[in-house]
């Protein structure tokens, strides 16, 4: 696993190291993830990160191997609410979203905009479709699920596992609100 990926905010300050492969890609298409896509999109300079069906693409890595390697005074955390479960972390020198981070997550979920198109990982599936009013539209190129399947919490299991069951804490700057 000496594969090393750097991929970097909009105006390159805030740079990350991924190690590996991630442990799966996706497109979500929940109504959090869509709402705080378009709440993010609203800041000063910021690009819209759905897709143009709606949906948020990720790739989902162990914690252990992401690294901030420049910019992490830029990391903020932003949340739809006070006690939301999820934190969508902003680099704030460009507005441009990093990863989302599920509480008690073991994995971060990197957006996949940051990644060069020609080397950008590809979606297997998309997820949460039963959250969508009317899922006819979408593109039959990958499984469009309702929600989450066990194979997809499966593969979250068994990364789980590799780290020990450990769950780094990814330190952030501060707050933002949008």
């Amino acid at each position: 696993m000496s594969e090393t990926t750097k991929i970097s905010c909009a105006c390159g300050s805030t740079c990350l190291r991924l190690k590996g492969t991630p442990i799966l890609v996706s497109e979500c298409l929940c109504n959090s993830c869509r709402t705080a896509a378009d709440r993010l999109a609203s800041l000063p300079g910021a690009k819209d990160i759905l897709t143009s069906y709606g949906a948020t693409p990720t790739a989902e890595y162990r914690k252990d191997h992401v690294r901030i390697l420049s910019g992490a005074e830029h990391l903020r955390e932003f949340r739809l609410s006070v006690g939301a479960g999820t934190r969508r972390v902003v680099a704030t020198c460009c507005n441009t979203p990093i990863y989302l981070e599920m509480k008690g997550g073991h994995w971060l979920s990197i957006y996949l905009h940051l990644w060069p198109k020609e080397s950008r990982p590809k979606p297997r599936m998309r997820t949460m479709v039963g959250d969508l009013f009317d899922a006819s539209s979408l593109p039959k190129d990958i499984p469009n699920l309702k929600s989450h399947t066990v194979s997809f919490y499966a593969k979250l299991l068994w990364a789980w596992i590799a780290m020990g069951f450990r769950n780094p804490r990814m330190e952030v700057a501060g707050k933002i609100d949008a």
